[in-house]
């Protein structure tokens, strides 16, 4: 096509699918969840039901949980590898001490201890400008070893997740309507019209798309640096109470096979590994497809090298195809 035959609104041949994927991701992303349905259904006949639809919820609730968490830490062009580790400690602290402190007390001590994570990795990276890849990797391990520790104290009292938080993490009501739904349904919304409507939102973006910029303009860029990595970690002793409940055990280690799928919801979902560009919608959308996928890896027999191999070319991928359609743009 001659340059005299260019369409009149100066669109390009195979132009149109790359707008929708930059500008409508849930589009694609829909259409991609359905077609995998549709291949597990024909793997397995009858395998895609009320009751399938219900566990798949529940096994995605955590995921997406932690997936929030990055989407929220990606925005601003960083990342938090923590997540795993502290959801895992959230879920242990949970489990030791119900049975001296009840459940209550026992979330609230786990939610502080994810806080104060969460704290230290905010001042790290908003106050010292550690890189939010090493802090939050460096905090992981630092978690890890605080909680091998603190098992190895609490071995001989054991470990025990209360009923309550079994019923709220892995149970169902009015036949097949996940429990979990009561934590995740509101803690969505939070973050669906916060990242719109408010202004630590659009600080969020502001922050990811330019920091020289924002600084500029009088944002206090450590500020929401902190307090987001804050709300990184307590996002993350929320998934790890739900994956105790949903499993209905407790380790140092319990989330860690979440670490890579939940950066991968997050870029799925279309939110840029740059900053400034990407939404929780396409996220909630990128979970339910990792576990849909895995689903499907499970009926072919898949072992779990093989999908962590499928989750890392995942994410190179998209990553890849969303970089070049930005610079496109």
């Amino acid at each position: 096509m001659t340059a005299m035959e260019q369409p009149v609104d100066g669109t390009r041949p195979g132009i149109g699918w790359r707008r929708v994927l930059r500008d409508r991701p849930l589009v694609p992303l829909l259409i991609l969840l359905l077609v995998l349905i549709t291949i597990l259904q024909v793997a397995q006949p009858g395998i895609v039901s009320a009751d399938w639809v219900s566990s798949t919820i529940r096994f995605a609730i955590p995921l997406a949980i932690l997936a929030a968490a990055q989407t929220l830490t990606m925005l601003t062009a960083g990342i938090d590898l923590s997540v795993a580790a502290i959801a895992s400690m959230s879920a242990y602290i949970i489990a030791t001490q119900s049975p001296e402190q009840g459940p209550l007390v026992a979330v609230l001590i786990a939610l502080a201890a994810c806080a104060v994570a969460g704290l230290v990795n905010g001042i790290g990276v908003g106050v010292f400008r550690v890189h939010p890849l090493i802090m939050t990797l460096g905090m992981s391990l630092v978690v890890l070893g605080l909680v091998t520790v603190y098992q190895r104290i609490m071995v001989s009292a054991g470990s025990r997740v209360p009923e309550a938080i079994a019923w709220l993490g892995g149970g169902t009501s009015l036949g097949s309507v996940p429990n979990s739904l009561l934590i995740f349904v509101p803690l969505a919304t939070l973050i669906l019209v916060g990242l719109r409507r408010s202004g630590f939102g659009r600080l969020l973006y502001a922050v990811g798309d330019n920091e020289v910029a924002s600084r500029l303009a009088g944002v206090r860029i450590w500020q929401v640096l902190t307090v987001l990595y804050v709300l990184s970690g307590l996002m993350a002793g929320l998934a790890g109470l739900v994956l105790a409940g949903l499993t209905n055990a407790a380790s140092a280690t319990l989330a860690d096979r979440y670490l890579l799928p939940s950066v991968a919801a997050a870029v799925i979902g279309g939110t840029s590994i740059f900053g400034g560009r990407g939404g929780y919608a396409g996220t909630i959308v990128g979970a339910l497809i990792l576990t849909v996928l895995t689903t499907l890896l499970t009926v072919l027999s898949m072992p779990e090298p093989v999908r962590q191999i499928l989750f890392g070319l995942i994410i190179l991928a998209v990553a890849a195809a969303y970089t070049r359609i930005t610079e496109e743009s």
